[in-house]
């Protein structure tokens, strides 16, 4: 078959295409032909049509010639030859030096351009917050930072990753939104390295937080980081306030001492696991967590007032309007929860929650109480539980140990993950403990695998997305999570009944998503971490308050049924409640309505509602308090122990040091915390 030859069109274009391939020469060619092409033509054509054209062809031409190099800067100069020639040399040169000097200029802006892009200049700022690293909690982390920020005239949270700066502020301005007064800086290199590191200027920063890498092998670059800052603020004679997070309890020790004394170390994974193991019992207890740690709500605060010095902390629970009681502050360490009857002495602060550190205002409260109103005490329920882990990961085997630790005699874990089977096993306890642990080998996003389990048997469900795989979208967990979510959702529709689901997300985003009962409770891995580590870095002084929070057996938020507290169907005031938390040992701070637990943003959640507060208690309503582990007995902060009422006796003055036994344990926590060791948090 006789091949078609190429058009003219095809020919001139591939012609000129292989003329422009030459390079330079060619294109600085072709650009004197097209200049020439369209401004000589035009010269000419101005020439004989102007109003008086010069005399002669040879006077035209020339003043062509003259109107072309000054268009073309070519000088234009007329006469012999060798004039206009020297003329076009001069004017070649100075259209060089010009030129050259222009691309000098330029690549020296572009140079200097791209080095700021880059984020490689060096910070001029005093008091501000440096971020190292970039993770899941670095938004929550920049967000809490932010909003701690709003009411200061100035202030500023430095960056610093392994990542583009432009795609950095993209992400962080994307997912925070407006920074309001506070400035956002980032700066991009290696945070493990020291000269980059320098970049922060984190000697003059008021605390560095450095973020656990999403590779759980990462914990490793958070002590070369830590060992980095050490070496890179060494030399200025001061050390940075540190936060810092782990994943791996196994590097622990090693961030702490590369953090040194002035330094905290959150172990994130066991804080997780702590908090879905307490959430298995009592869903929502997520939420008090978030609203205790979330800038936008009622925090932790020191408050002094001398007139409460020699009054009992019973009397101290009453005496804020606006705020609730949980502890005080003695000998520079955090006392939660002590017994009622411990007099307030002259040094002590006290630990409330609030809504601003100078926001507590005594009142008193007492005249709100209807002791006709309160419960009695009943009996904790000790019978064995049943929980069905769905999923697993690395924190399930913390989990799992978590859970068993508060669990009664003869509870089962039964777990169902295409896991190994020894995997599972070895999370499990052996001997002679006093729950055990069953494997079921099966996918749990296929419904026949969830439909093959006695799911009415339960007491409560833990879904778990599965660690992310080499080469898997980094969504992929939370996507397996919503698909075993939704069958586990209809399952509780087919079977009439609504369990206490407690489901672990990695994207904050699809918790709206996540099809769940209105009793079920999300736990959003990395945010918790990053509320806590926000919050630690802006009120260091209350870090082992979240020490004693996170720790495990120690004092503990709780939520507990009202009717433990106050008559059902009964309106009362939440006075009376604190009252009768107070009698039972505990200090309560708020409560979750029932009616309300589907309604969004709070889910019926209400940390410090006013004393004066009067509503009806309902049987489903939960009051959120303070107290020892949960154990089926009333507690003291795990300092006094025993049913019914604390003695509120000045004899209580002598029960802190001869009848709660932890004297000197609370002096040894001091230490602890004051050594760095920070939350476990860690």
């Amino acid at each position: 078959m006789e091949q078609r030859r190429p058009g003219v069109g095809a020919r001139a274009r591939y012609w000129f295409d292989t003329t422009l391939a030459r390079g330079t020469s060619a294109l600085v060619g072709w650009l004197v032909a097209v200049c020439l092409a369209l401004v000589v033509p035009a010269s000419a054509v101005l020439v004989w049509t102007a109003p008086h054209p010069p005399a002669g062809l040879s006077g035209k031409l020339a003043q062509v010639w003259r109107l072309t190099g000054e268009t073309l800067r070519l000088g234009g100069t007329t006469g012999t030859p060798a004039r206009v020639l020297l003329s076009v040399l001069l004017a070649l040169v100075a259209l060089v030096y010009v030129s050259t000097l222009v691309g000098l200029v330029t690549t020296g802006l572009t140079e200097r351009l791209i080095a700021l892009r880059r984020g490689r200049s060096t910070l001029v700022e005093y008091g501000h917050v440096v971020v190292l690293g970039w993770s899941e909690q670095v938004f929550t982390v920049v967000g809490e930072l932010v909003a701690a920020g709003a009411n200061q005239r100035r202030s500023a949270v430095a960056v610093l990753a392994d990542r583009d700066k432009t795609a950095m502020e993209e992400a962080l301005y994307s997912k925070v939104g407006p920074t309001g007064r506070t400035r956002l800086i980032c700066r991009s290199g290696p945070s493990t390295d020291p000269a980059v590191l320098a970049l922060t200027s984190p000697a003059t920063a008021d605390a560095v937080l450095v973020l656990p890498p999403d590779d759980p092998r990462g914990d490793a670059d958070v002590v070369k980081t830590l060992l980095a800052l050490r070496a890179t603020v060494s030399g200025d004679g001061a050390t940075a306030p540190v936060v810092a997070a782990v994943r791996d309890g196994a590097y622990l020790l090693a961030a702490r001492l590369a953090a040194g004394e002035h330094g905290i170390v959150v172990e994130s994974d066991t804080v997780t696991a702590r908090l879905i193991a307490q959430a298995a019992r009592r869903p929502g207890l997520s939420l008090v967590h978030r609203e205790l740690l979330d800038f936008a709500g009622d925090e932790f605060y020191p408050a002094s007032h001398p007139s409460l010095v020699g009054r009992d902390f019973g009397d101290v629970l009453l005496s804020y309007g606006n705020a609730c009681a949980v502890g005080v502050i003695r000998a520079g360490g955090p006392w939660l929860n002590p017994p009622a009857g411990t007099v307030i002495e002259p040094d002590d602060r006290i630990i409330v929650i609030a809504a601003d550190d100078d926001t507590a205002e005594l009142a008193d409260c007492a005249r709100w109480v209807d002791e006709r109103l309160m419960a009695s005490p009943r009996p904790r329920d000790t019978r064995p539980e049943r929980v069905l882990v769905l999923g697993w990961n690395r924190r399930a085997p913390l989990i799992l140990r978590e859970w068993g630790r508060n669990a009664p005699p003869g509870s089962v874990a039964e777990v169902v993950t295409e896991e190994d089977g020894a995997t599972v096993r070895t999370a499990c306890p052996a001997g002679e403990a006093h729950w055990r642990c069953v494997h079921r080998d099966g996918d749990t996003t296929r419904p026949e695998t969830l439909y093959g389990l006695d799911i009415a048997s339960c007491d409560s469900v833990i879904v778990l997305g599965r660690d992310p795989r080499p080469g898997e979208p980094p969504e992929e967990p939370d996507n397996r999570t919503l698909v075993t979510l939704l069958v586990l959702r209809h399952l509780e529709q087919r079977i009439g009944r609504e369990l206490p689901v407690v489901t672990e997300l990695a994207d904050d985003g699809n918790r709206p998503l996540a099809p769940l009962g209105p009793g079920a409770d999300v736990i959003i891995s990395g945010k918790l971490v990053g509320l806590l580590m926000a919050q630690i870095s802006q009120n260091r002084h209350l870090a082992a308050v979240f020490d004693e929070l996170f720790s495990a057996g120690g004092t503990q938020v709780h939520l507990r049924p009202a009717a433990d507290y106050v008559l059902s169907g009964q309106e009362a005031s939440f006075a009376t409640v604190v009252a009768a938390a107070r009698d039972r040992g505990e200090c309560a701070i708020g409560y979750r309505s029932h009616a309300d637990v589907g309604r969004a943003p709070g889910y019926g959640l209400r940390v410090n509602p006013p004393k004066a507060e009067r509503r009806c208690w309902t049987t489903g309503d939960e009051v959120v308090v303070i107290a020892g582990a949960d154990d089926g007995r009333a507690s003291g902060g795990g300092r006094a122990s025993g049913g019914g009422r604390v003695p509120r006796s000045r004899s209580a003055r002598d029960e802190r040091h001869d009848g709660d036994g932890h004297g000197d344990g609370r002096s040894e926590g001091d230490a602890r915390a004051g050594d760095g060791t920070g939350p476990s948090t860690g």
